[in-house]
């Protein structure tokens, strides 16, 4: 038996365990840093396996890294496993919570994390069976949705010695990600002022709800001198508790995001002023509290072409028509236009010609070539951080019906499913053989390095993190 169908084997024989392990995942969510049941259950089944496990990467109690192997390439995994707030939902094609605004997994990181895990473990068969010298690591990586958890290890340096990282998210299609996506700063400006009677005597007071709507006209004007593919949200957090009341405080949330690190820290620097603006206009004092932020990504085509060849080699992912109808009864419920849309976005992200008539099939079972010239992604990923550290690919598979409205309970309602368990194990056996690639071919290794330190130019990975900062 060679060595990639010993890769296949191990997670055939190891499916139904798998996916018990991502509905369980799924049946306990907890949002960012909170995330205590899934690291737990994924790093007990590592340590179990024989990988030395420590914790508490980046100051996260939920984080962890698991090591095996030596002699050789180092290639790292990174796995996620927090959930969304206020997605919870049964398994059904309507919507119906668990628990009324309770977390779901309306991202899909129950599969993430254990397809990742499900990876390492069939590579370490493999490679003991066929003495194949090198190290793997699964990295535990939390608060993917607040893009927190792998800045903050990569600030802890965690990452520094890799030779390459593989990771991937559950989707809609099965592609390889090759193109980038928007870095990113999130941060809260908190405003003080002096509290008065709104009505009686407003001239004594000063209104802290006023420095945040000054700055967010402010932020507005601003949008006309920026890259146009930039970003800019806000929700105000704190304005007040009565109307009679001139705020003492307020708060406002931001996050923004531009196609470059560099241009994302010059906006950031003119809010900042923006922000001081506003509080010189009201009278009031502000205070900048940076929360986190992330690169924007830098692919390496050599891997991804890498994860593409071992896609197509695996093939083997297939729908029942039972999951069919349930794939398209989640669908009628979609906003209008969704469908069309993940299709729209295909269409950018492969090099293969589709036909609109795929539309008909809510369940994606091929294998697709990637663009390229693929599409900016208009989201951000903290596993772009990972990139500018080491050669980084990723990819997706079907996990939910094609154009399913991303952190949405009907995604919730597919990662539960066996749709979801079947996007993950065909994720886990690319990534296995993909890894095994690269410990065993030291010409693939050194070109995917070469690519990466040509794309980086003279430009070194430094944290966009104030020395501070900590994971919140």
């Amino acid at each position: 038996m060679d060595t990639a169908q010993i890769i296949l084997q191990h997670i055939n024989e190891q499916d139904e365990e798998l996916s018990y392990i991502a509905k369980q995942i799924w049946d306990n969510p907890q949002i960012a840093l909170q995330e205590t049941y899934a690291s737990r259950l994924l790093a007990e089944k590592l340590a179990a396996a024989g990988f030395e496990v420590s914790w508490g990467a980046g100051g996260m109690p939920t984080a962890f890294i698991a090591e095996w192997g030596s002699g050789g390439p180092t290639i790292g995994f990174l796995g996620e496993y927090d959930a969304l707030p206020g997605l919870s939902q049964e398994l059904s094609s309507t919507m119906s919570p668990i628990e009324s605004g309770g977390p779901g997994h309306g991202c899909g990181h129950n599969l993430y994390g254990t397809a990742c895990m499900g990876a390492v473990l069939a590579l370490q068969n493999a490679m003991q069976a066929q003495s194949i010298p090198g190290a793997i690591r699964f990295y535990g990586c939390p608060a993917e949705e607040t893009l927190v958890g792998k800045t903050f290890m990569a600030r802890d340096g965690v990452f520094d010695d890799l030779d390459a990282a593989l990771t991937w998210h559950p989707g809609g299609t099965n592609v390889v990600w090759n193109g980038s996506s928007l870095a990113m700063n999130s941060f809260r400006v908190n405003f003080y002022g002096v509290a008065a009677h709104a009505g009686g005597s407003p001239w004594l007071g000063r209104s802290a709800l006023d420095g945040v709507m000054l700055m967010d006209a402010g932020v507005n004007y601003m949008r006309e001198h920026v890259p146009p593919e930039s970003r800019i949200h806000s929700v105000v957090t704190s304005g007040g508790q009565a109307p009679n009341v001139v705020p003492a405080y307020a708060q406002v949330w931001y996050f923004v995001r531009a196609p470059k690190r560099a241009q994302v820290e010059e906006m950031y620097r003119w809010m900042q002023d923006i922000a001081q603006g506003a509080a010189l206009m009201t009278g009031t004092r502000c205070e900048i509290e940076f929360l986190t932020g992330c690169y924007d990504m830098l692919p390496n085509q050599v891997i991804s072409d890498l994860l593409y060849e071992k896609m197509a080699a695996v093939d083997d992912m297939r729908f029942t028509e039972k999951e069919r109808d349930y794939a398209r009864e989640l669908q009628a419920s979609f906003p209008a236009g969704s469908v069309q849309r993940g299709f729209d976005w295909m269409q950018l992200s492969t090099s293969q010609k589709l036909n609109s008539a795929d539309m008909a099939d809510p369940l994606w079972e091929g294998v697709f070539p990637h663009s390229p010239t693929p599409p900016l992604m208009g989201g951000s990923t903290e596993v772009a951080d990972v990139s500018w550290i080491t050669p980084t690919a990723q990819m997706t598979t079907t996990c939910w019906p094609l154009g399913t409205p991303g952190h949405s309970w009907q995604t919730t309602a597919s990662t539960g499913s066996s749709i979801g368990s079947k996007g993950m194990l065909f994720a886990a056996k690319t990534m296995a053989l993909a890894g095994c690639e690269l410990l065993m071919d030291a010409d693939l290794l050194a070109a995917a390095k070469a690519e990466f330190l040509a794309a980086r130019g003279d430009a070194t990975y430094v944290t966009p993190l104030p020395p501070e900062a900590t994971p919140k």
